[in-house]
């Protein structure tokens, strides 16, 4: 999180020195008649769970992934169009998977029960899924705004979420030696222990329309006090245009 909080705050250091008019002789006046501006962002990432205790953390597995979908505005700097600001709504969604083990989001307990079942009935799969209305803010630069397709780019910035959906899912019910029970799903939807507002620091770098993106969550999954301290990391692929 602190290097994350370093570079943002390095990054928006620089921006009063490029966003300052340049100088007569070497100004150059860009063409943004036809500039597309990444109005329409698609990510797929990779999740993991920082602050997980080794009792949950050992149990994690599988394809931890998430998927964000976001509709941009964007605003160039009047002074400097390699900059600009983007801002939108979108959804953001994640995906986390457990070997032989339950967690109970439909609970009354005043804390979050995780349950570890290696040698009793467990289920092959079973996983926690949230998603997030999200409101994504970014600091722009692009190398040559007026070929956004084809330059280097990079942005760093924030977005913040509020909880629309949370749920576990089980699926296909097994014995202590692996042998299917049964292959029903059961899904039991909650925001009980969940924290329902997520604040993350974001970060991108890419040619053209594609580009590696990482983001931290400031925030806890879980309320205070229900679980452990653990907060969402991602790293994937973001498709930009329009």
């Amino acid at each position: 999180m602190r290097k994350i909080l370093v570079l943002l705050i390095a990054f928006i250091a620089t921006v009063p020195a490029f966003s300052q008019e340049i100088p007569k002789k070497e100004k150059k006046k860009f063409d943004l008649s036809n500039r597309a501006g990444d109005h329409f962002m698609l990510q797929f990432g990779l999740n993991s769970l920082t602050g997980a205790p080794d009792s949950i953390d050992s149990h994690i597995g599988g394809f931890q992934r998430s998927a964000n979908v976001y509709l941009m505005f964007d605003k160039p700097f009047k002074g400097n169009p390699r900059f600009s600001i983007g801002i939108g709504a979108g959804i953001g969604t994640n995906n986390y998977y457990f070997k032989k083990m339950t967690v109970d989001i439909g609970g009354t307990s005043n804390l979050l029960s995780f349950k570890a079942v290696d040698s009793a009935q467990n289920y092959k799969k079973f996983k926690i899924s949230t998603a997030f209305l999200e409101i994504p803010l970014e600091l722009r630069f692009a190398s040559n705004p007026e070929l956004p397709n084809k330059t280097l780019k990079a942005a760093i910035g924030v977005k913040v979420g509020t909880l629309l959906n949370a749920h576990t899912k089980a699926k296909e019910l097994r014995d202590a030696n692996d042998k299917t029970i049964n292959t029903s799903t059961i899904k039991v939807s909650s925001k009980n222990y969940f924290n329902t507002t997520r604040l993350a620091g974001t970060a991108r770098i890419g040619y053209g329309n594609f580009s590696l993106f990482g983001a931290y969550s400031f925030t806890g999954m879980f309320k205070d006090g229900v679980a452990a301290d653990m907060k969402s990391f991602q790293v994937g692929l973001t498709i930009s245009g329009l």
